[in-house]
């Protein structure tokens, strides 16, 4: 009887650790293991061709660079988005995040605008936990988008899906709205990724 306690007591703390390891952290890891470094890599790119793929809602820059601010993501604030593969292990790197290429941008009709980031990222670097509060993002919350003409484009989260790297089907848009997709990667083990998506609900002069 005494061991069949000891076991049952010992099966509850395994899964109350394993809980806790699942959830939110106040104090961020200190560093990226070579396993998390391996599994922390965005879709390459999209299918689409965002300059065509359909008409603009106000006049597209010449200058592709976006910025991001999330306020609910404390790092995240006029952080620069540069276009790239998200193979792009340099370009991801060096920024908080990248807008993979193939993806719409906020100025199309019909776009979704795909933005991928670590969680954890590099000491030292634009990426260094860039997206580790992505988790704290709920129904309605802001993400803000502003192109190089000053527009700053308002999206609302509508949804936050958890899904295996090979589910590409976040990449597709959405017929009839314009939306952004914020990417991560899960933890405490990277293996799946978690998407935040937001509708466009406003455009204006920032």
């Amino acid at each position: 009887m005494r061991m069949k306690k000891l076991v049952l007591f010992l099966a509850a703390l395994t899964m109350i650790v394993s809980l806790a390891a699942c959830s939110a952290s106040t104090q961020a890891p200190k560093k990226m293991s070579d396993e998390a470094k391996n599994k922390q890599v965005a879709p390459k790119k999209g299918s689409g061709k965002p300059d065509e793929q359909s008409r603009k809602i106000v006049k597209a820059p010449s200058d592709k660079t976006l910025k991001l601010s999330v306020p609910k993501m404390q790092r995240l604030k006029d952080s620069k988005i540069p276009t790239g593969a998200g193979t792009d292990e340099a370009l991801l790197k060096a920024n908080a995040a990248i807008h993979l290429t193939g993806t719409g941008y906020p100025w199309d009709k019909t776009a979704n605008v795909y933005i991928a980031g670590h969680r954890l990222g590099y000491s030292g670097t634009g990426s260094y936990l860039s997206f580790y509060d992505i988790d704290k993002l709920q129904n309605g919350d802001d993400i803000y988008l502003t192109d190089a003409n000053g527009e700053k484009y308002t999206y609302k989260v509508f949804d936050v899906i958890v899904v295996d790297p090979t589910d590409l089907h976040v990449l597709n848009p959405i017929k009839g709205k314009n939306i952004v997709s914020l990417q991560a990667c899960t933890l405490p083990d990277y293996s799946k990724r978690i998407i935040v998506r937001g509708e466009l609900k406003d455009i204006k002069k920032s």
